[in-house]
């Protein structure tokens, strides 16, 4: 039985098809020149090489016969399938600069991206990788970059309003599955930004030009033109220079100094690290959601087994060190992600079909709730056996950090509000999770009155 992945239905020239659980790429004969001038070209190998592209294989006998079908190839899966409103700054800048050096790079092959949507970047193996083998074609002279509005909404637009206004606008992507529209960016931007020369031009000016063509057949970003090679290579490298330009810096946030003031002393985090890390070492999973991560101490524990972990945060500070950490120091098997628990990540596109939810990409082997659940259940009224029934959706073994009401956190919690939660305690906390798991053992920390449990999810 094939299903076919419908992210991919808006692409004229392929799709994406899953077949006995392997993914598979569906070309078309409407991109049969296109795809030999990719791989006669080296630009297939070079960008391979470089691992900006994700390689694959072709297939031999192809699955489909249909008349307009040309080829079949089995791309590199990607481990798991994050989104650009749940990257951080850093990594939205670090997509933007791989779309364009991947585009700098196809030019000298006589190729162009003709599209540049953030939703055609992943991160693997700690770096973000170019997932879309259609998105090249010939490059023919004079031709502008089709694409140039495309880059503007994905990566200029969001960057431009994290670093300048707030980088909490990052979210405006989940709402605008083609970007940020240039005009509302430039709504937002403040006016210093219109003394920026680049931003000028790019978003400002951009943005005004759309608005001149709204009612026109054809717009400046498509109609054809006599752009030499040389003025679109400055085009890009003008791109270039303002995304470097971009910064962000994660001070200040709400969490992203959370092990600065905690309750822990040395012994008793030192215990706490061997307790969950013994609780992983149990079970064989390939993959490891730690939800909560903060900047990712417990995430480098469980990458430590081999696991590809996916350490989730609320806090984009928070997200932002951990992701330079795992950069700089090149852990290729921690993958940091802005995640709101309150709100998660919902199927959204057309017809809920084309982005996954959370749950969706769901469930994982081992989930880590450390220091979490008092957020849940004291800061934003879940009741315990609703965080059970969500948790029991998302993975098959659960390691969860209860923390009491007798705890300097909770009471800190609790200090600014009336105590509505009389089943908060530990035996509403067990009657609650054994609705939907079975405790295999659990372990009080020393000089704490917290608790480490270990559970499997109930079979159905």
């Amino acid at each position: 039985m094939k299903l076919i992945q419908k992210s991919s239905f808006r692409d004229p020239c392929g799709y994406l098809l899953r077949h006995e659980d392997i993914l598979y790429r569906e070309i078309l004969s409407k991109y049969a020149v296109d795809y030999q001038t990719l791989i006669n070209s080296g630009l297939y190998d070079s960008l391979v090489e470089k691992e900006m592209l994700v390689p694959h294989s072709e297939i031999v006998p192809p699955f489909d016969v249909a008349p307009d079908h040309f080829k079949t190839i089995k791309p590199v899966e990607i481990d798991f399938i994050s989104y650009p409103y749940e990257w951080c700054f850093s990594q939205l800048k670090d997509a933007a600069l791989l779309t364009l050096k991947t585009m700098i790079i196809s030019l000298d092959h006589g190729m162009i991206l003709k599209d540049a949507s953030a939703y055609n970047v992943q991160f693997h193996h700690g770096k973000p990788i170019f997932i879309d083998t259609l998105s090249f074609s010939q490059y023919e002279e004079g031709a502008i970059w089709p694409a140039y509005r495309q880059f503007c909404q994905h990566f200029l637009a969001p960057l431009a309003l994290m670093s300048k206004c707030d980088v909490r606008l990052s979210s405006l992507l989940s709402n605008n599955i083609d970007g940020i529209p240039l005009d509302l960016a430039s709504t937002l931007l403040p006016l210093k930004t219109w003394l920026n020369f680049s931003l000028f031009l790019h978003i400002h000016m951009h943005s005004r030009s759309q608005r001149k063509y709204a009612d026109k057949t054809e717009s400046p970003d498509t109609k054809s033109s006599n752009v030499s090679k040389k003025s679109l290579m400055g085009l890009v490298d003008s791109l270039k220079t303002i995304i470097k330009k971009l910064n962000w810096k994660p001070g200040g946030t709400e969490w992203s100094n959370y092990y600065l003031d905690t309750n822990y002393t040395e012994t008793t985090l030192l215990e706490k690290k061997k307790v969950v890390q013994s609780y992983i070492e149990r079970y064989h999973a390939d993959q490891i959601w730690d939800l909560g991560a903060n900047t990712g101490m417990f995430s480098l524990i469980a990458a430590e087994t081999g696991a590809n972990v996916i350490s989730f945060d609320i806090d984009p500070g928070a997200v932002e060190k951990n992701y330079l950490r795992v950069r700089n120091k090149g852990i290729e098997n921690v993958l940091p992600l802005l995640q709101d628990l309150n709100n998660p990540s919902t199927n959204i596109g057309w017809a809920l079909e084309e982005r996954d939810s959370l749950v969706t990409r769901g469930p994982v082997g081992i989930c880590l709730v450390l220091a979490l659940i008092h957020h849940l259940a004291i800061s934003n009224n879940v009741p315990l056996n609703e965080i059970a029934r969500f948790l029991q959706k998302i993975a098959k073994i659960v390691i969860l950090e209860f923390v009491p009401k007798e705890d300097s956190q909770v009471k800190r919690l609790l200090a600014t509000r009336e105590d509505i939660f009389p089943n908060y305690n530990q035996n509403g906390f067990e009657e609650a999770f054994s609705q939907y798991f079975k405790i295999v053992t659990c372990k009080q920390l020393e000089e704490t009155n917290r608790i480490i449990y270990l559970m499997e999810v109930l079979k159905k």
